[in-house]
């Protein structure tokens, strides 16, 4: 029998897992400049978290969920997104108490299932930032700043921010009104997902990316003409922090979010070049939900980001990423003597740190020395005969042919220089 993987998964293979280690270490670099720490939560919970925080009547719940039953007959779903699973953290951990605000990130697996797409799969790998305990508008460009923060220190250069304010609870319901009264002579030619999304949160009309749907979103009403001066004073205020920050960005009144749990200020990082799926990162606040899955009313904001779209993203500008590591030392022993004692010397070098390559089924000198060349080796150690009897080994440089005898303990302290 032939096994292949799932459809919507992908292996990530030797020659692009520095490239993933690469974009994450600067990802953690930059949420810590900020002073976020990471948070790492199980890959399912119970499906009701979900269902509850994101809405039921959400694409993620209604479609996209993997759900099954335990033995004991209760439902979990591996996560599709990285907010619940942080804020039930927080809750059950009770990480209120401690005071203050939480500055948290994550990376991670999330599953949902959909039909595959260039930059889209069933499982994914996500990047986030949770800042939870203010609603003071200074933290809606904080999270946003280290988004951008994170992609221009990639060097992605070809990326434009966009940001709306969905309001609160009380502006939703004159402008779901609104949109309603929009649509409505168009009801019959919406899709089916739309026609449900018009009765049960109107605002999703603005999200459909069913190409006869889209015909329809030209003259819709704005959300900011239904924003409470609140949330009016919000929104401006985190444009005046974004203007000082030299943060660039449009607003963009159809950008509404897909789940449930947004408020206020919602944003999106666009790179055209990816084509349909050009959507890199995107987040806002959940002020609601927190105390929505059990905990205190408690102000937050976040964001997520596709690894997956950020790697097509960075290949599209041509920047360049970390191939497979190349080899610091590749170690040449002649003889059976000298097979034996070179081990002791491998040992040292890699509990130092230092890359070293060996190959004992290679004989010859001459053969050794061709699989140093072909390895990329910056060094080669050789360990014959008369460098037992001296107790030192050759340590020679592959690019320009000097060499020099060094003890053992000569040569781990300069190659760890």
């Amino acid at each position: 029998m032939n096994y292949k993987i799932p459809r919507g998964t992908y292996d990530i293979l030797p020659a692009d897992s520095a490239k993933w280690h690469f974009v994450q270490d600067v990802f953690r670099k930059v949420a810590s400049s900020f002073g976020y720490n990471e948070i790492t939560t199980p890959i399912f919970e119970m499906a009701e978290l979900f269902e509850r925080s994101s809405g039921e009547s959400s694409d993620v719940v209604q479609k996209e969920m993997y759900r099954f039953t335990d033995q004991k007959g209760r439902t979990f779903a591996l996560r599709p997104e990285g907010t619940a699973p942080v804020v039930r953290a927080y809750v059950e951990n009770h990480m209120d108490k401690s005071g203050g605000r939480s500055k948290l990130y994550y990376m991670g697996p999330m599953f949902r299932y959909d039909r595959p797409q260039a930059g889209r799969f069933r499982q994914f790998y996500q990047y986030g930032i949770e800042f939870i305990g203010s609603n003071h508008p200074y933290y809606d460009a904080e999270v946003i700043a280290i988004e951008m923060t994170f992609l221009k220190t990639l060097g992605i250069k070809n990326v434009r921010l966009e940001i709306n304010s969905v309001g609160c609870a009380e502006c939703a319901k004159d402008y779901d009104k609104a949109l309603q009264l929009h649509y409505q002579p168009h009801l019959e030619e919406l899709c089916a997902d739309c026609r449900k999304r018009f009765e049960t949160k109107p605002r999703r009309l603005l999200d459909c990316k069913v190409p006869s749907c889209k015909t329809f979103r030209p003259g819709a009403p704005s959300q900011l003409d239904y924003l409470d001066e609140a949330c009016r004073l919000h929104f401006q205020q985190v444009r005046n922090y974004l203007d000082t920050m030299n943060i660039a960005y449009t607003v963009n009144p159809a950008i509404v979010r897909g789940l449930d749990y947004y408020t206020n200020t919602a944003f999106e990082l666009i790179v055209d070049a990816l084509g349909a799926q050009n959507s890199i990162a995107g987040g806002g606040r959940y002020n609601a939900l927190i105390a929505q899955i059990g905990g205190k009313d408690t102000p937050a904001i976040g964001f997520a980001g596709g690894f997956e779209r950020l790697l097509l993203a960075l290949e599209k500008e041509q920047i360049p990423l970390p191939g497979i590591p190349k080899p610091d030392v590749y170690t040449i022993a002649i003889g059976e003597e000298a097979q034996t004692a070179v081990l002791g010397i491998l040992q040292s070098l890699r509990e130092a740190g230092i890359y070293a390559e060996y190959n004992p089924e290679k004989g010859s000198f001459k053969a050794q020395m061709k699989a140093a060349d072909a390895s990329l080796a910056a060094y080669a150690i050789i360990l014959g005969e008369d460098e037992l009897k001296q107790n030192k080994v050759i340590l020679k440089n592959l690019s320009d042919s000097s060499q020099e005898s060094l003890s053992p303990q000569e040569l781990v302290g300069k190659l760890s220089r």
